[in-house]
């Protein structure tokens, strides 16, 4: 019998106010290296790790986040050093509701992730899906509904207050 996947979570504040709790099963059968990093970012603090990050990005298609760095889409960090290469681009950006690398280019892999808003093909073999939101999809729907500025930052920041292993 296969291990169980992790299922990691993040709870959200927009503004000073909560708005819910993500919960994400990795897929961690599919992706090691990748999973390994995201598992370690979601488990540890800053200075390396998603707690107090933001959404820096919310799009017609996705939710992105990750940049505990600069918190503005330019920080890249992984444990394997600054980038890592993409494992491979086995699961489609079929639906809403999935947990993806954001890159800027062939194997730019980094600490920088999204959640897609909607079927999203245009994205398949460009970026790595890793996993998926299995609760908390309202959540993310807050986030969406955030209005933006320029660079579709939001104008109410989007916080990652707290996150960790189920």
């Amino acid at each position: 019998m296969a291990p169980a996947r992790p299922i990691v979570f993040m709870d959200i504040n927009i503004g000073e106010t909560p708005a819910g709790r993500i919960k994400m099963e990795l897929f961690s059968d599919i992706y090691c290296a990748l999973i390994n990093k995201y598992y370690n970012f979601s488990v540890n603090s800053r200075p390396q790790g998603y707690k107090n990050a933001i959404f820096h990005r919310v799009k017609d298609f996705m939710c992105q986040g990750g940049d505990f760095l600069n918190g503005d889409g330019t920080g890249s960090f992984s444990i394997y050093g600054d980038k890592f290469p993409d494992e491979n681009f086995e699961v489609k950006h079929e639906t809403a509701g999935l947990l993806s690398m954001a890159n800027s280019g062939p194997h730019t892999n980094g600490c920088q992730f999204f959640i897609t808003t909607q079927p999203c093909d245009f994205l398949d073999g460009k970026h790595v899906v890793f996993g998926k939101v299995i609760e908390g999809m309202i959540t993310v729907r807050k986030i969406e509904n955030v209005p933006t500025g320029p660079s579709n930052r939001p104008k109410l920041a989007v916080k990652i207050t707290e996150c960790g292993e189920m």
